[in-house]
């Protein structure tokens, strides 16, 4: 179920959000193609535990017991170099918005992503007003105090980090939760067989 939901929200942000032409470098890391492989995914790995659960099949068990722990080890590792790495990554999303900035004026669709994010942010340009060269467009919020889109989308990550973080913890708990019941399943069908000789 929770696959179906990430799976849609995936589609939804493909078809509806355009945020990702401001990474032209790497056009299909978008949020809604995350979002599809990842929810594919979850969705195969919850059918075979719960097919496994269902038939008492073993293999099939071991199989989602080992994939989940593939899927928990990927994620520890996303976390580290995220951690690590955390000045290239805020290099590289300087560097894209930048990139995107100056191709505002010729490509319609990085002209609405921008005019999207400044209107969702309330900012202006990747550092503020300063960066347009005549007058800002109208997607840009008024007033002196107006910040760029890149401190804007920082304050809001920072903002909202104790949430991802709690959301994170949820989602490997529950890994461990499944791994574990798989694990027990699996011994239980051990004795079951035994017991029946």
């Amino acid at each position: 179920l929770c696959g179906c939901c990430i799976l849609g929200f995936g589609i939804y942000f493909l078809i509806h959000n355009n945020f990702g032409v401001l990474f032209h470098n790497h056009p299909s890391l978008t949020l809604g193609n995350v979002l599809i492989i990842v929810g594919s995914i979850i969705m195969v790995v919850a059918f075979l535990g719960c097919m496994g659960s269902i038939k008492e099949n073993k293999c099939l068990l071991m199989s989602f017991f080992a994939l989940l722990l593939i899927i928990l080890l990927a994620e520890v590792t996303l976390a580290i170099l995220l951690f690590l790495f955390e000045t290239k990554l805020t290099e590289y999303v300087s560097m894209g918005l930048n990139d995107s900035f100056q191709r505002y004026k010729k490509d319609n669709d990085t002209r609405i992503a921008w005019d999207s994010i400044q209107s969702f942010l309330q900012c202006c340009g990747v550092n503020g007003t300063s960066d347009w060269d005549i007058r800002p467009p109208p997607s840009c919020p008024s007033g002196p105090e107006v910040k760029g889109c890149y401190m804007r989308a920082e304050m809001w990550f920072h903002s909202n980090f104790l949430y991802i973080g709690i959301i994170t913890i949820c989602v490997c708990v529950i890994q461990v939760l499944g791994m574990s019941f798989a694990l027990t399943l699996n011994c239980q069908i051990d004795k079951t067989s035994q017991a029946l000789g």
